[in-house]
């Protein structure tokens, strides 16, 4: 079993995690923002992985800390997780429809760090998530899972649904990528033989 447990304590946040790659969509997650833990939740749902986060972080200052390094946790149980990476399939994309909007995103483990981010929400707030931390939430884990990531809403009109299918997106790709092919056991998923 492919899993990872990462503790990060700053002055501006505590957070533990935990991580099984191959999971059931069990989640427990706690950030104080209920609808980034209900994002994560999805994730975690989509993506079939299992994952025990616990997010405390200085909220009565912003957002920013919490979202931010919680993308950088969950980045670094993923490079964990995954470790040599020998036999994944190392990429994965996927398009979510959700009612009137349309998401896709497309992600690389290869081991360099990239991100393309636009959502198309043009409002401040989506429940109680400050929506332009999303961005920062994919520039942590990019940067400490050895990712690219391209992510895109295409259209829609809810911007709920927006974030939504993005998220559902970022799950079902993450785990075509995560996931290993038997005739490739052997290999770094590289032609360089590293990452």
């Amino acid at each position: 079993m492919r899993t990872a447990t990462i503790e990060r304590n700053t002055k501006e946040t505590q957070i533990r995690a935990r991580l099984r790659l191959e999971g059931k969509g069990r989640y427990i997650v706690s950030t104080g923002i209920r609808f980034f833990d209900h994002m994560l939740e999805l994730f975690t749902k989509h993506g079939g992985f299992d994952l025990d986060l616990d997010a405390r972080g200085d909220l009565d200052v912003d957002q920013h800390h919490t979202v931010e390094d919680v993308g950088i946790v969950l980045g670094q149980c993923f490079s964990k997780a995954l470790g040599d990476r020998k036999g994944i399939n190392r990429a994965g994309y996927f398009v979510m429809p959700m009612d009137e909007t349309l998401a896709v995103v497309a992600v690389d483990l290869g081991g360099r760090p990239a991100l393309v981010y636009r959502d198309l929400v043009r409002v401040r707030l989506v429940g109680d998530l400050q929506t332009e931390l999303v961005h920062d939430f994919f520039d942590g884990f990019v940067h400490h899972a050895g990712a690219n990531l391209h992510a895109r809403v295409l259209y829609g009109r809810s911007n709920h649904r927006k974030i939504e299918g993005i998220f559902k997106c970022f799950a079902r790709a993450m785990k075509y990528a995560c996931s290993k092919d038997r005739r490739l056991r052997d290999q770094l998923p590289s032609t360089k033989g590293l990452l």
